[in-house]
């Protein structure tokens, strides 16, 4: 791909430049030291005395080396900082498309109407998916009872991938299934202003009472977003395995919890946003269908800076601060004095 201009001077640590201010500290204490220093001098008595005794001392030699020290100091740092500059040629143009994956991860989808379970082929799904859009930003929003950004819009698709096939239930500290909440999280990872084409990949089950799912994607697709959903599991519906004790999940009057699918409230959700459902039961052809909604739709170039090889310049701010120092360490603060 072909280089792309970036950004230009820049520094990794920009934290650094707090300890800037201990520069005017510095300036404060040493200010009070001189006030001491000459009150101390007025205590002693003997104005005649006193300047015998500190003949040989040079006040302006010594407030030099202490400005040395100073100006060396700041120096410093700014090449803590680690001032830089971005190679341009290691930047990269994708041609791509923002794709926020939404992923549900509770109970519910650890149902076995398919085989293994459902959570399990969304990912294996998904995994598949991210192979095949090598330039496309991928984020990862998991969700139960809450939505939870996973994992930014990035072109880091291992990371992708690993995030993608660690979600459990665990990962979410409350179950329930919140669409709704789901869709928001996810239109907060896109970045305004980018103008790059916006899509949500919508994996669920759909078990849920969310009433505002349908009102959000009807915001969302005015604002240009796409939702896509892919819905597991059957209309009878199956039993949800508890991984804990391997037995199925009861209710609280003690019957067996069977988790349907919710196809239609998944339908009205992707048609109110220009997308489309698609029933997973195998991986190719939803693979497939994924692909072909996203082979049309305008891929705007975009700088890719993951991979980017920098040039750094501290050396030459160290140089001074070595050489600084060097001088206040050499340079007396005595005069000569004729006698």
């Amino acid at each position: 791909m072909p280089p792309v201009q970036t950004m230009n001077f820049q520094f990794q640590y920009p934290e650094a430049f707090w300890l800037l201010l201990l520069v005017p500290l510095l300036l404060l204490l040493y200010g009070a030291y001189l006030l001491w220093r000459k009150r101390t001098t007025k205590k002693i008595g003997d104005a005649r005395l006193v300047a015998a005794l500190t003949k040989n001392h040079s006040p302006l030699k010594a407030s030099l080396k202490f400005f040395i020290f100073l100006f060396a100091f700041a120096l410093g740092c700014i090449a803590l900082a680690n001032p830089r500059k971005p190679d341009d040629e290691s930047a990269e143009i994708r041609k791509g498309i923002d794709v926020v994956i939404a992923l549900d991860v509770s109970n519910s989808m650890m149902a076995t109407d398919v085989s293994p379970n459902r959570l399990t082929v969304a990912q294996n799904l998904l995994s598949n998916l991210l192979d095949k859009m090598p330039n496309d930003r991928i984020g990862l929003v998991v969700f139960a009872g809450n939505a939870y950004t996973q994992m930014p819009l990035s072109t880091d698709h291992e990371a992708a991938k690993l995030f993608v096939t660690t979600a459990s239930p665990g990962t979410v500290p409350e179950q329930g299934t919140s669409i709704d909440d789901a869709l928001m999280q996810s239109d907060a990872a896109f970045e305004e202003g980018s103008g790059r084409f916006k899509t949500i990949i919508l994996v669920t089950d759909g078990e849920t009472h969310d009433e505002n799912a349908v009102l959000t994607a009807q915001r969302l697709s005015k604002k240009g977003v796409m939702i896509n959903t892919v819905g597991l599991g059957s209309a009878s519906g199956a039993t949800i395995i508890d991984t804990a004790t391997g037995v199925p999940k009861k209710d609280d009057n003690d019957a067996v919890v069977i988790s349907k699918l919710n196809e239609p409230l998944l339908q009205q959700i992707a048609e109110a946003s220009n997308g489309t459902y698609l029933h997973l039961e195998a991986p190719a052809p939803v693979l497939t269908a994924l692909l072909d909604q996203y082979k049309n739709v305008a891929k705007k170039a975009l700088a890719d800076t993951s991979g980017l090889s920098y040039q750094s310049f501290y050396w030459w701010l160290l140089l001074p601060v070595f050489l600084l120092l060097l001088a206040e360490l050499f340079l007396p603060d005595r005069k000569k004095v004729v006698e």
